[in-house]
């Protein structure tokens, strides 16, 4: 633990790409085989369940340092971070042990899961009394399951490749599926992932590294420019589903999403028409749902209500049917097809179809570029984001990563997301909160409302204002502002500070560490889509919102009505019982 500490200290402090790879080249090569396997899984993203909840862990520390808890509160609010709070408050450390981090882990963390909070409270008082205060805060980011270091998966793969001298894309192939759930990493997995053997252990049903595509930042009057002809380019639909790979070998089948969890038993009619694949085929596509006889996917909102479900009834599959929208071909009887070039790759993938009728690719779009921005403008009423562009000649990558393009000798960035644009609405702000980190003394995080119905005009918006303001309630029948979504991106540091002065000024109540104020400011909200909720007081579920721009230009009676987002969203959208704001896996 002393070891992973003052690694994750190092990262932490450190802004610099090389520094850090330095570091962690450091940490591998004196870290015990079984502490470094763990140590891959925490830093490439792997996050198991929380062990104990934070109230027993924020009770422990009031108990432990002898304060209140409105003491605790105020501290929080200043430091802005759980973890650090309980580390700062605590007192010394009563002795000093230097247990390893793989033993923390299985033997002293994992099994606090099925005590009683009692003995948990006992456990973790012993443990706080070993550690010093970094060690403290890390070992309570991993008890409360919010463990975050500044490194990317890429940046632990690329260490790992030169400090064992191995090709970086050998060693991202290996770690595929290695912070799955279920994963459980050991000497003997680390040993395997290092290793100089060229296939040591493979496992049947790991999933290849994701290629991931650039969003195109170019005004179409430059596509010629910067992308040359389109003849250079095979042109797709981008679907809104959930990105996966389905691995069919050996008679068995895995489904990995992209966020490398294995999700197969969620989705058995895709598994059911992989299974009538040649086998060792390995297909990167999206999961749909796709009604019988309709010519576009549903709504990604729909999707939903398969995402996290343990139990698939007969209903739910009936109701929300999915497929699988093939767009690449990686292996095929059993050969990795990844380095052939795009245009190979698809006819290939063509071919398989003409064998496999169940099988559904996404069709290639052809024209010139207006041509396509015209046809991409059709987007939303066909049920898709815009465009993917993946170029000829492409490899089959990992990551985000460059190209070098044999014909010219140039980097290139081989695929391209050409999306739409956001969908969006003005809207007012009613809540603040502030953030974490270095955002833990500003209030960055926000509640945005509508109006229900549009203002006759600026006065009758403005006797709402002062109904709110005097803490009367809301006339049913009357005019209000509805809440409708949560935003925490999108401004700089600057506005940030500036919003923050406003939200200071105008603070109406406090509600723990959210403050309710006074409606004074207007903001554009993008989001990727809107679907109706049962769970939310407007009815309305946002999927990805965030702040475009603060509407100073607008007064408090511009900002639009329910009915504005009503009109954003798909005919015929069907109540969602989910959380229209949850994340999924993309390009």
């Amino acid at each position: 633990m002393r070891r992973f500490a003052a690694l994750f200290a190092e990262l932490d402090a450190s802004t610099a790409t090389t520094a850090k790879v330095e570091a962690l080249k450091r940490y591998f090569a004196i870290a015990d085989p079984a502490d470094a396997a763990w140590a891959v899984y925490f830093l490439a993203g792997g996050k198991p369940r929380q062990v104990v909840p934070t109230s027993v862990l924020r009770a422990l520390a009031c108990a432990r340092a002898g304060i209140d808890d409105w003491l605790f509160e105020e501290c929080y609010q200043a430091v802005g971070d759980l973890a650090e709070t309980i580390a700062r408050v605590l007192p010394p450390a009563a002795r000093r042990g230097d247990v390893g981090l793989a033993v923390w882990i299985e033997e002293r963390l994992l099994p606090l899961r099925d005590e009683t909070p009692e003995t948990q409270a006992v456990r973790i008082s012993q443990y706080w009394d070993e550690l010093d205060a970094g060690e403290r805060f890390l070992l309570t980011k991993l008890i409360g399951g919010g463990f975050r270091v500044g490194v990317s998966r890429l940046l632990v793969q690329r260490a790992l490749a030169e400090w064992t001298g191995l090709d970086a894309k050998v060693i991202a192939q290996r770690m595929m599926g290695s912070t799955d759930k279920t994963a459980r990493p050991d000497a003997t997995s680390f040993a395997r992932l290092v290793s100089h053997e060229a296939e040591p252990g493979r496992d049947g049903g790991q999933p290849y590294p994701f290629f991931l595509a650039h969003p195109v930042d170019a005004a179409i009057s430059d596509f010629d420019a910067v992308l040359g002809p389109p003849s250079d380019w095979l042109v797709e639909w981008k679907y809104d589903g959930i990105r996966a790979q389905v691995v069919w070998r050996a008679g068995q089948v895995w489904i990995w999403s992209r966020g490398e969890e294995l999700v197969t038993e969620r989705f058995p009619e895709v598994v059911a028409l992989a299974q009538r694949w040649p086998d060792g085929t390995v297909l990167d596509g999206e999961i749909l749902v796709w009604p019988s006889g309709s010519d576009r996917p549903a709504p990604f909102n729909q999707l939903q209500q398969r995402i996290g479900r343990k139990n698939l009834t007969k209903k739910i599959l009936a109701d929300v049917p999915v497929t699988f929208m093939a767009y690449d071909l990686l292996e095929q009887g059993g050969v990795d097809l990844r380095e052939q070039p795009q245009h190979l790759r698809r006819a290939t993938l063509e071919a398989l179809a003409v064998d496999a009728p169940s099988l559904r690719l996404s069709p290639l779009l052809h024209g010139t570029w207006p041509e396509l921005a015209a046809l991409r403008t059709q987007s939303r009423g066909r049920g898709v984001e815009g465009f993917m562009l993946k170029h000829r000649h492409a490899k089959y990558g990992s990551g985000r990563r460059k190209q070098l393009d044999a014909a010219s000798g140039s980097t290139v960035l081989a695929w391209w997301k050409w999306k739409v644009e956001p969908l969006s609405a003005d809207a007012v702000l009613i809540y603040a909160q502030a953030g974490h980190g270095r955002r833990a003394s500003v209030y960055t995080d926000y509640t945005f409302a509508v109006w229900n119905r549009p203002p006759r005009d600026a006065a009758e918006a403005q006797a709402v204002v002062e109904a709110i303001a005097a803490r009367q309630p809301a006339q049913p029948d009357g005019l209000q502002l509805v809440a409708f979504a949560k935003a925490y991106g999108g401004l700089s540091d600057e506005e940030f500070k500036a919003v923050d002065r406003v939200i200071r000024q105008t603070t109406l109540e406090k509600f723990g560490p959210v403050r309710s104020v006074r409606p004074t400011m207007v903001f554009e909200l993008g989001f990727e889509g809107l679907g109706r909720s049962t769970r939310h007081k407007s009815g309305i579920a946002v999927r990805f919102p965030r702040m475009l721009r603060i509407r100073h230009d607008k007064s408090l009676h511009e900002a639009d009505t329910l009915a504005t987002l009503e009109a954003l969203m798909p005919p015929g959208e069907p109540a969602d019982e989910h959380d229209g704001q949850e994340h999924h896996d993309k390009p």
